[in-house]
């Protein structure tokens, strides 16, 4: 199976480098493109549709392995899962491609997420219906009515939490491998192949694309690839909710750490700011450090590297999670990611530039630990 999986990686290796360029010609051509302005960090007209590339190397790579499987190694919920990602998947491709070309308003993005989502839910009932409770002795069952909208909102959640990550070359492409990098290593761990089998085939594609995406790059994923890793990502990760008894809540929210905690700081910030949630602005956690005096290249670097981070506590969350003290240690890694966080947002101004509670707080705190150990 590991000669399986890494000739899968490579074929999508090798197709996402063969379509990217062609993919590249396509978009100049239908107008699929991009161009500067206030917001934006880019100087130059530059294609989109990126992620059609990512899509066809994934799919072109499914396709090409799925007659080399052994018999037996898919159950039929896990074809079921596989179903529902390629067609969940092709209805997001197709959103935001159109978006790519067109740029469909917000509502129409949205209902269409809200269209995959179902799709995957009541289509092949792929849904979240078991909960790590924290401090509870095993894994709980939910209701059907409970566990649909959550799912649902999952999916549309992660979604969009890659879209709005999406701002320099490289970044959303980066972030989303180390991410599936992650989910294929606890696959690994565990054992479920299915999961091993698309991860491997998705990151091949998104390695193949990022010979073009990163900076200085040659082409943009746009919507239509941030949309699609976002979805298999959320698909995946859900995974760790529904198939994967062993992981507890937390770790699919430390998988894609870096995007959520950014679109949670993005809403904190336009609500403090009285504006519209789903209002762009140029306060993303990469302008920030942009803004700070850090180089393209080394912003993204950064982040590539607090997302590392973020997938090495989730494996190692995995990895206790049988462990007697599991729930306390959870209950401490959810403690200090909150408290760093918060310092970090704070420092870089992610929120308000001119706002520090918490750094203030401790300033005040080690002010007087200072006076009163001098007046001893």
């Amino acid at each position: 199976m590991v000669l399986l999986y890494a000739i899968g990686f490579i074929i999508a290796l090798v197709l996402a480098l063969l379509m990217t360029p062609l993919v590249r010609k396509f978009a100049f051509k239908v107008g699929a493109i991009d161009k500067p302005n206030h917001r934006k960090v880019h100087t130059r007209i530059m294609p989109r549709l990126g992620g059609l590339a990512i899509y066809i190397a994934f799919v072109g790579a499914f396709l090409l392995v799925s007659p080399f499987i052994p018999d037996g190694l898919l159950r039929p919920r896990d074809v079921n899962m596989i179903n529902a990602l390629l067609v969940g998947g092709t209805i997001i491709i197709i959103i935001g491609a159109l978006d790519d070309r067109f740029e469909l308003s917000a509502k129409i993005k949205l209902l269409g997420q809200i269209a995959a989502a179902c799709v995957v839910v009541f289509g092949f009932e792929v849904r979240i219906d078991l909960v790590n409770i924290p401090f509870g002795e095993t894994m709980q069952p939910i209701a059907s009515w409970i566990g649909i909208p959550i799912t649902i909102l999952w999916i549309v959640g992660v979604t969009n939490a890659i879209n709005l990550i999406d701002g320099l070359d490289g970044l959303a492409a980066g972030v989303s491998g180390i991410a599936i990098s992650t989910i294929v290593v606890m696959a690994s761990l565990m054992g479920f192949q299915p999961v091993i089998l698309l991860g491997t085939l998705l990151l091949g594609g998104i390695v193949g694309f990022l010979v073009f995406n990163f900076h200085p790059a040659k082409i943009f994923m746009g919507d239509s690839g941030s949309l699609f890793l976002g979805f298999s990502l959320a698909t995946l990760s859900m995974l760790g909710f529904k198939q994967v008894t062993l992981v507890s809540f937390v770790i699919p929210l430390l998988i894609i750490g870096v995007p959520l905690s950014d679109t949670f700081f993005a809403i904190v910030r336009r609500w403090v700011n009285k504006k519209p949630i789903f209002a762009p602005d140029k306060d993303h956690l990469h302008h920030r450090l942009q803004d700070l005096g850090y180089s393209h290249r080394r912003t993204v670097l950064i982040i590539w590297g607090v997302a590392a981070i973020f997938g090495v506590l989730a494996i190692i969350q995995s990895a206790v999670v049988q462990s007697s003290a599991a729930n306390w240690i959870t209950f401490g890694v959810i403690c200090l990611l909150l408290f760093f966080l918060q310092i970090g947002a704070e420092l870089i101004g992610i929120v308000d530039k001119t706002r520090r509670p918490l750094i203030n707080f401790l300033a005040r705190l080690a002010k007087v630990d200072t006076q009163q150990s001098r007046g001893k």
